[in-house]
């Protein structure tokens, strides 16, 4: 298990919602290993390859629900791969799920670039929320 700081990565991801004019609900969080990960994304989703993270999500209305499993070993990968920390690339990769629970893609064209900006935007929140 990571060490996160609960209250504060949860308060932080209610004001993340918020500026999407959505609430929280239940949002659950399965950290696992590479191999759990690929089987994951094979099983539901037809996905032959790693990730850091897979997004499930069961909003209801403006209130967002879902499971976010993430894989720690590829946490670790992108954080050395892109010059971060751990922490930071967790927090990125945490925000990320819950940007699509928000209702933000990264798929089609020109959607990673939303993307990046609204985790950049939330990161930016995250600092304002632990100080």
């Amino acid at each position: 298990m990571p060490k996160i700081r609960r209250r504060d990565t949860s308060a932080w991801i209610k004001k993340v919602a918020a500026s999407y004019g959505k609430t929280v609900g239940e949002v659950g969080y399965l950290f696992c290993d590479d191999e759990k990960i690929l089987e994951v994304n094979r099983e539901y989703l037809q996905h032959d390859y790693y990730t850091d993270i897979i997004t499930f999500d069961y909003d209801e209305g403006d209130q967002i629900n879902g499971d976010l499993v993430i894989s720690l070993d590829t946490v670790r990968t992108n954080a050395e791969l892109f010059g971060k920390t751990y922490e930071e690339e967790l927090h990125r990769v945490i925000i990320h799920g819950i940007l699509h629970l928000c209702g933000i893609n990264d798929k089609g064209p020109g959607e990673r670039e939303i993307m990046e900006a609204a985790e950049n935007k939330a990161l930016a929140m995250l600092d304002t929320t632990n100080r």
